[in-house]
C-alpha cells in the first residue's frame, strides 16, 4: 500500500510540478529580408535575434533548474522515471538549440543577401 501512495506521489509531481515552475519557450522572431531590407531593418533584426539567443540561453537554464528542483523533491527515485526524465530533458535542450542554430542560420543567409545586393 505504501509503494502505491509514493508511486502515486511521485506521477504527481513529475506531471503536476513543471505546471507550477514552467519555463517560457521564447517566440521565434522574425528575420528581415536580406533581399529588400533597409539597413535600419537589418540593424534591428540582428538585436531581435541577439535578444531571442540571450531568452533561449536562459530557457535552457530554467528548464534545467526546473528538473534538478523537482528530481530534488522526489524521495525514492523510480530508475525508469528518471531515466525518462533525462531523456525528455535532453530533447527540450537539443531541439531548443537547434532552433537557436536555424535562427542564426537564417539571418546569416539575409545579411549574405543584403550585402552582395550592396555590392
Amino acid at each position: 500500500m505504501m509503494r502505491l501512495i509514493k508511486a502515486g506521489c511521485t506521477v504527481a509531481v513529475i506531471i503536476f510540478a513543471p505546471l507550477a515552475l514552467a519555463c517560457d519557450y521564447p517566440k521565434r522572431v522574425s528575420i528581415p529580408n536580406g533581399s529588400v531590407a533597409t539597413k535600419e531593418e537589418m540593424v534591428a533584426g540582428q538585436r531581435s535575434v541577439k535578444k531571442y539567443m540571450v531568452d533561449m540561453e536562459e530557457y535552457l537554464t530554467c528548464i534545467a533548474e526546473q528538473d534538478e528542483k523537482i528530481r530534488a523533491g522526489i524521495e525514492d527515485p523510480d530508475l525508469l522515471v528518471e531515466a525518462q526524465r533525462d531523456e525528455m530533458l535532453v530533447k527540450k535542450h537539443n531541439a531548443a538549440v537547434e532552433e537557436m542554430e536555424i535562427l542564426a542560420a537564417d539571418y546569416n543567409e539575409a545579411v549574405r543577401t543584403y550585402k552582395a545586393r550592396k555590392d
